[in-house]
Parts: C-alpha cells; structure tokens; sequence
C-alpha cells in the first residue's frame, strides 16, 4: 500500500507500507511527521504561512494517537464529509498543475 502526501506543487511525500506491516494510528502518526519534515525541506516558509491538511474519516486518521500528531504537525485540518468515501478531491482536480 502507498501513501501519499501531495500539495498544489507536487508530490512531497510516498510512503510504502512493508510487507506483512498493517497499518495503525501509529504507524500513520509517524507519517505525519515525515510529511511535515517534508513540507520543512522542500516547501520553505510554508508551514509559517499556513498548511491545510485534509484526510478522510479512516480509522488511521481518527485514533487517538494520530490526532495527536496531527495537532502538533501544526497543520490546520479541513473537515471531510463522514462517510464519503466516493468524495475524492483529486477526482475533482481541486489540485492545479
């Protein structure tokens, strides 16, 4: 399984989940860490200016400890609708090239 961290510029950050290694909150709360190491790296000033983060309501993304980590990437959440897993917003092009 990938994951991918993504803004407006491109890609920031792909992660590959290991053979035999299920994905937890923790798990996932470390990605968020990289993915704000990779916004420090190759988006300078950014986080100063602002990040808005968006994910959907999966279990990863809901535990107590990914929460945790969410809040102190200092990453400002934009709500997802509850249950909509056909809502993509990269089906929608939100993103320009």
């Amino acid at each position: 399984m990938a994951t991918i961290f993504w803004d407006s510029e491109g890609v920031l950050l792909i992660d590959y989940l290991p053979k035999g290694t299920t994905m937890n909150g923790q798990y996932y709360a470390n990605l968020l860490a990289q993915a704000r190491e990779a916004v420090v790296q190759k988006r300078r000033g950014k986080l100063s200016r602002g990040v808005l983060f968006l994910q959907d309501n999966a279990s990863v993304h809901t535990a107590r400890v990914s929460r945790q980590a969410l809040k102190d990437t200092g990453f400002s959440e934009i709500d997802h609708p509850p249950y909509s897993p056909d809502l993509a917003p990269s089906d929608y092009f939100l993103f320009s090239n």
